[in-house]
């Protein structure tokens, strides 16, 4: 009877330990993994490489390009009626010519009316011109204005004198002749240093030129404005263009 009850035990601790060698899973160590691995790269290699095709699409025509016609319109102030019929033919020639673009005066609506075509290439062509009437509008000559259909780089930037500083009487009409000089020398001399023009109109300050330029100018004139006096404003203006031009 003691030999039965001492060999149970024996076969339950056997029994058990069976079960617990099926219950674990084996590990398979990192190496073999990485060996399977490697030889799954070469394999994948050793496939043929499928060929992509990139898609093929045929150019655009104009007609679909361009869409329907587009129009700008440009007002006129009345002082600039005179100056606009007298130089008309300077004005359409090139937009005509030179844009294949479209453009009248509207009298009723004292507007410049300018429009697409079929014979318009350039998308851009219609802000050019639209930029082009409107600084002629804004006071610059023909030949100035004309510059911002030729090149690219050119812009135009407007402010108000009250904008940099809030005067008013005489403190504004003083510093409107700051920014002018005795005979517009000042206004001349901040055009030849910075390559740019520059209008007075009222409080207005009209700049034409390139960003560059154009920034150059406006630090001067905002100099004026506040009250530098000009040979101060001369000599930073000539060292920032000294600099401008080691630059390029």
């Amino acid at each position: 009877m003691d030999t039965d009850k001492n060999t149970t035990p024996a076969a339950g601790a056997a029994m058990e330990s069976t079960d617990d060698t099926d219950s674990f899973t084996k590990v398979k160590s990192k190496k073999t993994q990485k060996r399977k691995r490697e030889q799954d790269g070469v394999d994948m290699d050793t496939e043929e490489p499928v060929a992509s095709k990139r898609p093929q699409f045929p150019p655009i025509s104009g007609d679909k390009l361009k869409g329907p016609d587009e129009m700008r319109k440009i007002a006129v102030p009345a002082h600039r009626y005179t100056p606009l019929k007298e130089n008309w033919m300077k004005i359409f020639t090139p937009i005509v010519e030179n844009l294949q673009l479209q453009v009248r005066f509207n009298l009723k609506t004292r507007n410049v009316e300018i429009k697409t075509c079929k014979e318009t290439q350039d998308i851009g062509s219609l802000t050019k011109a639209t930029d082009f009437v409107r600084a002629f509008v804004l006071g610059f000559q023909v030949e100035d204005a004309l510059a911002l259909i030729r090149l690219d780089e050119l812009f135009l930037e407007s402010f108000d004198v009250t904008d940099v500083k809030p005067l008013k009487g005489d403190h504004l009409s003083r510093a409107i002749g700051r920014i002018a000089g005795k005979g517009g020398k000042t206004k001349f001399t901040i055009e030849n240093v910075t390559k740019t023009r520059i209008v007075l109109a009222d409080t207005k300050v009209h700049i034409l030129g390139s960003f560059q330029n154009i920034k150059m100018a406006r630090t001067a004139i905002c100099n004026l404005i506040l009250g530098s006096p000009p040979s101060k404003v001369y000599g930073n203006i000539r060292v920032v263009a000294s600099r401008t031009a080691e630059r390029f």
